[in-house]
């Protein structure tokens, strides 16, 4: 349903009452509920309940309504019996994502692009090797852009045992659509040569061992951008709760410099007032990725942004065990639990595959508390477009 506030203004004073059935999670879907909100928000507050498939059953709003048409009845003229009934979606409707671009370069068809940057993100001590790398995207056609949450393709340089082309690599984009340095033209990855054993022989990853030991000047092919699973929501009050774990770090840095970094705020003209959360994984405290930014976040900004570590071998779970994400889950599962339900609330969880299990019997066991079915749960919220997750 779309509610016109066209003539509604900062300073408009009225509140609006709207009364919703089936909407929320668990058992609050069998209430009815009520929401009173300022007529400015109106519009988004009708966006939200749409998502979450609710039906609005009634809207009230308090005050004098703007003046209708000739060819309409007064507000004094009007009864409620008279009034049109508001309706909504039966499911929630689907985010827009029309803007986003997609498969702007093609594998056969790739953009070159060139490294200006590529440096270590780990402290001495940690584990492996990680690498942030920035490259020039001046000079396509079309231009090569992108949104937070989004992946290019690399295509290594060489070729394989057949003596083919290297097949590309998806990486997850760690900087914003203006790029670390706000000139709108560069792409930057968080990446970790991927080593292991194979006979007794260390074996290590064609492209990530191409990406982390490539040097600034040198020509990449680089695909995409692709993907719509892990984008933001446009809510400026939205609060977002982030799951990551090693590199999975990449779009939650990019959120969080969308959100935070104070050039961003200015320019992009989206001025986040929800609340972020980050839970972030690692084997080591040399290991933590972007901690400075994040620390420096968290103290600028108390009230919107809170930053949890979960240290594997350093820190000890409440059953002294290693201190792993979904640890961290558990001991805040009333919080969270509270956060998501609230409409406003999306979860994002990025990082290895082998993550999820943990993750899902953690919410499991928090959701089990509240007496809610996780099972159940998380369809739900996966289908308002609220459950992003992106593992590999």
């Amino acid at each position: 349903m779309r509610v016109s506030t066209g003539s509604a203004s900062q300073s408009d004073s009225r509140m609006v009452t709207v009364v919703v059935e089936s909407f929320g999670i668990g058992r609050q879907r069998q209430a009815e509920r009520r929401f009173t909100v300022p007529f400015a928000q109106l519009q988004s507050t009708m966006r939200t309940i749409a998502r979450q498939g609710g039906r609005i059953k009634a809207v009230d709003v308090a005050g004098t309504l703007p003046e209708a048409p000739s060819s309409a009845p007064s507000e004094a003229q009007a009864t409620p019996a008279a009034a049109p009934a508001p309706t909504a979606p039966s499911k929630p409707a689907a985010v827009s994502h029309a803007a986003v671009p997609v498969n702007l370069y093609k594998p056969k068809d790739p953009f070159i692009g060139t490294v200006t940057e590529n440096y270590s993100l780990l402290a001495e001590g940690a584990i492996g090797r990680v690498n942030h790398i920035t490259f020039d995207l001046a000079g396509g056609d079309p231009q090569l852009h992108y949104v937070e949450g989004q992946s290019i393709g690399i295509i290594p340089d060489g070729t394989d045992a057949n003596g083919k082309p290297h097949k590309l690599r998806l990486y997850s984009i760690a900087s914003t659509r203006h790029g670390d340095n706000m000139v709108g033209h560069t792409v930057s990855l968080c990446v970790r040569q991927l080593q292991y054993e194979k006979d007794g022989e260390t074996i290590n990853g064609v492209c990530s061992t191409f990406l982390c030991d490539i040097e600034p000047g040198a020509k990449v092919k680089i695909t995409g951008p692709v993907g719509k699973e892990m984008l933001l929501p446009d809510d400026e009050e939205a609060n977002v709760i982030m799951l990551a774990t090693g590199t999975g770090i990449a779009p939650m840095r990019a959120y969080l410099r969308r959100m935070f970094e104070p050039a961003e705020r200015e320019k992009n003209g989206w001025t986040f007032r929800g609340k972020a959360w980050l839970i972030m994984g690692v084997p080591t405290t040399p290991n933590l990725l972007y901690d400075a930014d994040f620390e420096h976040y968290q103290s600028q900004f108390p009230d919107n942004f809170r930053y949890t570590k979960a240290i594997s071998r350093e820190q000890k779970n409440a059953k002294g065990g290693r201190m792993y994400i979904q640890d961290r889950v558990l001991e805040n599962a009333d919080e969270i639990f509270s956060m998501i339900e609230d409409p406003k609330t999306h979860v994002y969880m990025c990082g290895l595959r082998g993550m999820e299990p943990g993750i899902d019997e953690a919410m499991t066991a928090a959701a089990a508390a509240k007496g809610i079915d996780w099972s159940e749960l998380r369809p739900q919220l996966k289908k308002a477009d609220r459950w992003h997750v992106e593992t590999y």
